[in-house]
């Protein structure tokens, strides 16, 4: 930051920064930093690096005479013994470089004390507070007990312009400490305020804070004030509003004067403030999703009504300790006397409802119990806010399904001549991401041939969902299923089947195996991983002979249809070592095929769209009556011009269909295939069925089967994706996530 200051002055000589100034925390120590390099108003680095590290502000209040708690730093668990044997009980563990009370927690006696560092150790973040960006060392001190202030100060070459005192005269349930309303001006006798702010006066002048706004913390207590924190800029939320109602003084003006080297007057504060203010903050009493919000609009309308700030929406999440630090909002009330501001706020409070759905048991959050606040290690701090878009899509009203912002995964085209799968890759996505617009949701895509980049960026981006059509990852097909184990990693909920199903069927080996089992008739197989495997001499020519973890038909040739034992072995040849995949062999089915694409999860909404059959009758001679490679890409005009198919099927016996829908449904059933997907079967001369295999992330371009046969269901492309994301939200709302690696046919 600095060089880009240095820089932009060297290349802009005609413009001169006149000072510096932040009302952020995290940027406190910039803000020094910028006004020593560059000659600017401000408060010295190490003068702030003492403000900004609360225990350096320990330690300089002991040396300078300053009252102030024990305290002792932690590095490790070995100095807890440190803390039991130097301070009294209770004490208070809290950041180095905190903000905002987050992580603050009051330990009662020494059995706490553990389970309450580990709990910090394992979740204090910058992720969850920023201003922690500067350091996440934590320290303890003695509990002080006393009402707790804040001192709004202006000071301007060492003099106090201009000082407030701000009741803060309810804290959240403890042992955590979050500020859930305040007063301006204070309820404290007028010589505990006197005594308050000289306190403070004296402080920051042995600090050698000469310029600044200051947002100061203490508290009074029965042996006098007790500085807390001095925090190098205004205070946050109502600060601003309520000292400009109340005193009439502008803190972002004066500040910024300040700044500049404008002279800045005594403020000199009636007798009696123009108004009292109450500040009320929203705080549910547990964690979840915002279900329900309403805000009369008649209260805008009140004359007492100062400031309303909601920072949430409906199906977002609200973390409270210790999941959390945050607020729904706080309201500002007026009255003439604290007494009239606190009726009128009492009254205000009518006007606002609100709920907030608990996480589950069925969710990550929130699942352990304690014998106390932290006898049980807390949730990690990476796991709690993904972990709510689970909860998030569970509690989400599919009214409201055009507001998701989703993710689309897919894969990017790299380029290469000739490769005709990735082409079509991109494509889907693509189609997706058009439909989606078209419909007003907010789309942001990701390309899983960079699976790097997506797992950084998926928790970044703010995404609600994703739509998973990724059939590749590193350029494999192989990595197909780590797509959807990385957003279960992420607890990203997402479309389609769970990687457990996806790595099932595509090792069409072991896809088999389980067919069997469940008495779906198959073509009867085998199969070999080595070369000195042997196929079984039961099995009559001819057979085909397939790549075993391949898909897109890749490894499928006219040439694997073979009719005699040296065929096979040929074939065997060019699968296991030529391409390197296992081998399926199975009898050769001569017939037509017939694909069911399968949509839903449940018996209420789980359902077969119409048939498509590919008929093979109009094939020349030498072609096998399949689909290889160079038909599903069209690369070879013969099949172009001799297979074709029937959306839906002609004249077929009802019969026939029903069976062949039925015996599909059991095939996507007992692998376990969520929301979508397309079953292969073929029948013989003799309209006998035989399951080929299952899809479960078949390609859903315009114009593929699946959402062909949807359409003739009556479902344009938008719709049927966004009846996908329908199913998948449902399904998440009546199941408890991952529960497919519970299948009870699996």
């Amino acid at each position: 930051a600095l060089e880009a200051v240095e820089k932009f002055l060297q290349e802009n000589p005609d413009i001169k920064i006149d000072g510096v100034l932040t009302f952020w925390e995290d940027d406190v120590l910039l803000t020094s930093r910028i006004a020593d390099k560059f000659g600017l108003i401000g408060v010295p680095y190490k003068v702030a690096q003492n403000c900004r590290n609360k225990f350096l502000f320990r330690r300089f209040c002991e040396k300078n005479a300053i009252p102030c708690p024990r305290y002792v730093l932690i590095h490790s668990e070995k100095d807890l013994d440190a803390v039991i044997r130097q301070l009294t009980f209770p004490v208070v563990l809290k950041p180095v470089f905190g903000s905002s009370s987050a992580f603050v927690v009051k330990v009662e006696d020494k059995d706490e004390l553990p389970g309450v560092y580990k709990y910090l150790k394992e979740n204090v973040s910058p992720q969850i507070e920023s201003a922690l960006a500067d350091g996440t060392g934590i320290f303890a001190e003695e509990y002080i007990d006393g009402d707790e202030i804040d001192i709004e100060m202006l000071v301007q070459n060492g003099k106090v312009k201009f000082s407030a005192v701000i009741d803060n005269y309810k804290i959240s349930g403890e042992p955590f400490f979050m500020e859930t309303a305040a007063s301006i001006p204070s309820n404290l006798p007028e010589a505990t305020e006197d005594e308050l702010c000289e306190m403070a006066e004296e402080v920051l002048e042995k600090l050698g804070v000469q310029n600044g706004c200051i947002h100061f913390e203490a508290k009074s207590t029965k042996t006098g004030p007790m500085p807390l924190e001095v925090n190098l800029r205004m205070g946050g939320d109502e600060v601003f509003s309520a000292i400009k109602a109340v005193y009439n003084t502008d803190f972002i003006v004066n500040a910024a004067g300040i700044a500049l080297g404008l002279y800045i007057p005594k403020v000199k504060k009636p007798e009696e403030p123009k108004k009292c203010i109450v500040a009320q903050y929203f705080q549910p009493e547990d964690s979840g999703i915002l279900s329900k919000l309403w805000i009369d609009p008649e209260l805008e309308k009140k004359d007492y009504l100062e400031e309303l700030q909601i920072f949430k929406g409906i199906g977002d999440t609200i973390l409270i300790p210790p999941q959390g630090f945050e607020t729904l909002g706080w309201m500002t009330v007026s009255g003439n006397t604290h007494v009239d501001a606190q009726n009128n706020l009492n009254e205000a409070l009518k006007s606002i409802r609100y709920e907030v759905v608990k996480f589950k048991p069925t969710s990550s959050i929130g699942k352990t119990t304690r014998k106390n606040h932290f006898s049980v290690a807390s949730l990690g701090k990476a796991m709690t806010p993904r972990g709510a878009k689970i909860e998030k899509i569970r509690q989400f009203s599919l009214e409201n399904q055009r507001n998701l912002h989703i993710g689309i995964a897919c894969n990017i085209y790299s380029g290469q001549e000739g490769n005709e799968v990735e082409k079509d890759l991109m494509s889907v996505g693509k189609n997706i991401e058009k439909a989606l617009l078209t419909r007003g949701y907010k789309v942001t895509f990701f390309d899983l041939n960079d699976a790097h980049g997506v797992f950084s960026q998926v928790p970044k981006s703010n995404v609600d969902f994703i739509f998973n059509v990724c059939e590749r990852v590193n350029d494999s097909s192989l990595l197909e299923p780590h797509a959807a184990a990385l957003f279960d990693v992420l607890q990203m909920p997402y479309t389609g089947s769970n990687p457990f199903t996806l790595a099932l069927c595509i090792d069409k080996i072991r896809m088999k195996k389980l067919l069997h089992f469940h008495g779906i008739p198959t073509p009867r197989w085998d199969y070999a991983y080595e070369m000195d495997d042997e196929i079984s001499d039961d099995l009559r020519f001819p057979l085909i002979v397939k790549p075993a973890t391949t898909d897109n038909s890749i490894g499928i040739t006219n040439e694997s249809v073979v009719t005699d034992k040296k065929q096979l072995q040929t074939q065997l040849e060019r699968v296991i070592l030529d391409i390197k995949c296992p081998a399926l062999v199975e009898e050769f089915i001569e017939g037509d095929e017939y694909d069911v694409s399968v949509l839903g999860n449940e018996e209420d909404d789980l359902r077969a769209l119409p048939l498509m059959r590919t008929l093979f009758d109009k094939m020349p001679a030498g072609y096998w009556h399949i689909l290889p490679y160079n038909a599903k890409w069209d690369l070879d005009p013969v099949y172009s011009n001799c297979v074709y198919t029937q959306r839906p099927p002609k004249n077929i016996s009802k019969k026939l269909a029903s069976l062949i829908t039925e015996l599909g449904i059991d095939t996507y059933n007992i692998l376990g295939c969520h929301d979508y997907g397309r079953v292969e079967i073929r029948v013989d001369k003799d309209d006998n069925p035989y399951v080929l295999e299952l899809n479960p992330n078949p390609s859903i371009n315009r114009g593929d089967c699946v959402p062909g046969m949807a359409e003739l269901a009556g479902m344009d492309y938008a719709d049927f994706i966004e009846e996908i994301i329908r199913l998948a939200i449902k399904r998440y709302k009546n199941k408890p996530p991952y529960y497919h690696l519970q299948s009870s046919y699996l």
